[in-house]
């Protein structure tokens, strides 16, 4: 159906989400902006493996402050939502760009890092609740495509590196990304509510508390912490071990050909995001995720096997192990959604965020511990412990009663 038969509201529903979901690839480019340019940074300076693991992991950290402070205040749920984005998406953008100024290897630049990281507080868990607005029986499908964006956003860096201009160099994909940051502001201004959002609750700090005291929430919780002990690590070490393999197998433009399939390991997880969302609201919530897990959490097992191996197969598995380790993220939102009372939403996300990007802080660093002591062959297996143990929460959910207040009914 053509946008010019659609009714008025359904008109003005998917517009909002298109320009939401753009705000957002726009926005989250921010985040892995300076981990994406670690290979071209460790040739032109020294940069150790500690220090390379802090250009992901500060982002990491700020965004754990910025949503324990949200969540704390209930601020997502307290203020208009396009204010705190754009608010947020102008502080982000400001100090990614202002990296340019500084030497690579000064802390400041990790400090910038960590002030991009706690202005996310305002980008992803926002759109989330602002998305959820226009959910009618579709949620899945809706949240699945705001992190599809999430995604697209996250693997957009990696081919902005691809961009080859002399003066510029790898200081282009900071200025691309920041910029494409700066116009998510302008575009969040047009985006729509699809209902007004009810008001905050009276403040209490306790309300941080209620995640945890509701079991079908907490479960949900779980099987989101052990997609994010993968998630986020994967992201961030994919390119380096891809990078290292082309070395190792000889391949001609290693650099060239491992950004190629880092954002398309990367990105492709966006058609999975969106393709779960639809099977979740048609068949279940923990079907899908149970499935998405146990499939990531394999690959994550078997990647290190192909190290070293032809492009072919490593770009087999990439795809797979891709699309599998995101599908399963916007259902766990989704499940916090539909079991969360609606004027506390925003932040019951904000917690369950928080505590997923904290525990993702533990694998970023661990990834090159592995590598230095085992190898990459190796270094990837740790991962799959988090999704095996979600994968065992989910279905724990699976049985819960309220599960049934999930999907229409669909467990």
């Amino acid at each position: 159906m053509s946008m010019s038969y659609m009714p008025l509201e359904l008109q003005k529903k998917w517009r909002s989400v298109a320009l939401l979901s753009i705000a957002q690839i726009f926005a989250l480019s921010l985040w892995f902006s300076a981990t994406a340019l670690i290979p071209a940074l460790k040739e032109e300076f020294t940069i150790g493996d500690f220090h390379a693991s802090l250009f992901s992991s500060s982002v990491a950290i700020g965004f754990v402050i910025g949503t324990f402070i949200s969540a704390l205040f209930s601020i997502a749920d307290r203020f208009p939502p396009k204010q705190i984005f754009t608010i947020s998406v102008l502080v982000a953008s400001l100090s990614n760009i202002s990296i340019l100024l500084l030497d690579p290897l000064s802390n400041t630049v990790i400090l910038l890092r960590l002030v991009t990281g706690v202005s996310m507080l305002g980008i992803y868990p926002i759109g989330m609740k602002m998305i959820a607005t226009w959910a009618r029986n579709d949620a899945g499908t809706l949240v699945g495509l705001l992190v599809g964006a999430l995604t697209l956003g996250s693997a957009l860096p990696h081919l902005l590196n691809l961009v080859n201009i002399d003066w510029l160099d790898w200081r282009f994909t900071l200025v691309g990304s920041s910029s494409l940051a700066f116009l998510s502001s302008i575009i969040i201004q047009f985006v729509d509510l699809g209902h007004p959002i009810p008001k905050a609750p009276p403040f209490k700090v306790t309300l941080a508390l209620e995640g945890w005291k509701d079991k079908a929430i907490r479960y949900a919780n779980f099987g989101y912490f052990g997609h994010m002990w993968e998630l986020y690590a994967m992201w961030a070490w994919i390119g380096i071990f891809l990078l290292e393999s082309f070395r190792t197998s000889g391949e001609e433009n290693p650099g060239i050909l491992a950004n190629i399939l880092t954002f398309t390991t990367i990105g492709i997880g966006a058609a999975g995001s969106l393709v779960s969302g639809k099977l979740a609201d048609r068949y279940g919530r923990t079907t899908v995720t149970m499935a998405a897990m146990m499939t990531s959490g394999s690959c994550a097992l078997l990647i290190g096997l192909f190290f070293g191996a032809h492009p072919v197969f490593l770009t087999i598995i990439c795809v797979i192990w891709g699309i599998s380790v995101i599908a399963d993220s916007a259902q766990f939102s989704t499940c916090v959604i539909e079991l969360s009372p609606p004027n506390m939403i925003g932040t019951m996300l904000t917690i369950q965020t928080c505590t997923g990007f904290l525990i993702s802080l533990v694998t970023i660093h661990l990834i090159p511990v592995f590598v230095s002591n085992f190898g990459w062959e190796v270094a990837f297996m740790s991962l799959a412990i988090g999704p095996f143990l979600g994968t065992y929460a989910m279905g724990r959910l699976r049985g819960h009663p309220k599960a049934l207040l999930m999907a229409g009914g669909h467990r």
